[in-house]
């Protein structure tokens, strides 16, 4: 069975899930799933751990399978009721956290390692472009254990593009790596891709990661899509309170709406149509909060503050509130000697939502 190509134009989706579901044991591990990733398209699944997008993805590979739903690779199902195609027929590329190097092998025997369709002559040759591919063609007789943390990362990378796969998986494929080679082998890694054309989903549990490197996120919990989009979608229209806390750090203000305006501790700051009475939880970004000695907005007691370089974290005890009401300023915003403040939110960095049971 194929599955139809995708409305958004005439070449079926590099990679599809259609209403996959996976269970292990009784426990539920996906529900529902529906997702493409475009040709081309780098694609994230973000979510915290448990969220199923490991999962998500080795039933993408074909190491797990599926107890519900299709799966299909550029319009051709590789996974569904009556189907099941193994790991090596579906011309996908793995990348996970760890490398899985093989330590006894040269850089040129590990990325030859996957090549088995190919003649030696041409494994050799395939072996080589993609050790080029990532700089490292140099270093082909190396051993793993005389590169750096970032050189076995780009031979990771090489080894899973050898092949030319339709699509490469990637499942935390930078969290074994410092923060500042972090950033270099990230950004290198996406210039290949864009360069080869790659359609990628990668596997992190880092927003900031996801929004550096993708085209799109998919948000999870729980086993479910909570929210799909571009970065800048998803991060200025979060669709619930779990995705605002998920993506950056916030403060939860109880609120209520009165006469189209929602009222908390801190005054009025946001309007919604919702009717009168209607008890909400209001999400302020500690990058919205503005504090200052001028009497705008409420007054506040500042109860510790951090210098973190380029900002500075500052806890503010508000009337009204148990918890610290946190904001991130910029350096020398605030007086270090000024203990009494007033404090005002951005509306743009404001967000209000149904109060639910355990919605964070």
């Amino acid at each position: 069975m194929s599955v139809p190509a995708h409305p958004k134009g005439p070449r079926a989706p590099a990679l599809s899930f259609r209403s996959v579901g996976f269970e292990a044991g009784r426990r539920v591990i996906l529900k529902d799933i529906s997702l493409d990733a475009e040709p081309g398209e780098v694609l994230c699944l973000l979510g915290p751990s448990g969220s199923g997008k490991t999962s998500l993805l080795r039933i993408a590979a074909g190491i797990e399978r599926q107890t519900a739903g299709q799966v299909a690779i550029d319009g051709q199902e590789v996974a569904g009721p009556d189907l099941f195609v193994p790991p090596e027929g579906r011309s996908v590329g793995l990348m996970f956290q760890d490398f899985a190097l093989f330590p006894h092998m040269t850089l040129a025997q590990n990325v030859r390692y996957g090549l088995h369709e190919f003649s030696a002559a041409d494994a050799k040759r395939e072996a080589a472009v993609a050790l080029e591919r990532v700089g490292l063609s140099a270093m082909s007789e190396a051993y793993p254990h005389q590169l750096s943390g970032g050189e076995q990362q780009r031979v990771a990378l090489a080894r899973a593009l050898a092949p030319r796969p339709r699509v490469l998986l990637m499942d935390e494929p930078f969290s074994g790596l410092d923060s500042r080679l972090k950033d270099h082998v990230r950004t290198e890694t996406l210039r290949i891709l864009r360069e080869i054309g790659a359609s990628a989903i990668v596997v992190t549990h880092d927003p900031e990661e996801a929004m550096r490197m993708c085209d799109r996120i998919a948000l999870m919990r729980d086993g479910s899509l909570v929210q799909v989009g571009d970065a800048r979608a998803i991060h200025g229209r979060p669709a619930d309170l779990f995705t605002a806390a998920f993506l950056s750090e916030i403060n939860v203000l109880p609120g209520i709406v009165q006469a189209g305006r929602v009222e908390t501790p801190l005054g009025v700051v946001a309007a919604s149509p919702r009717s009168d009475g209607t008890r909400v939880d209001v999400a302020v970004r500690s990058s919205g909060v503005r504090a200052g000695i001028d009497p705008a907005g409420v007054r506040a007691k500042v109860l510790e503050r951090r210098f973190l370089g380029s900002v500075e974290q500052v806890l503010f005890g508000l009337e009204g509130l148990n918890e610290p009401f946190r904001a991130r300023l910029r350096p020398g915003e605030l007086a270090n000697d000024v203990h009494d403040v007033f404090v005002a939110v951005d509306p743009a960095e404001t967000f209000v939502f149904e109060r639910t049971e355990g919605s964070v």
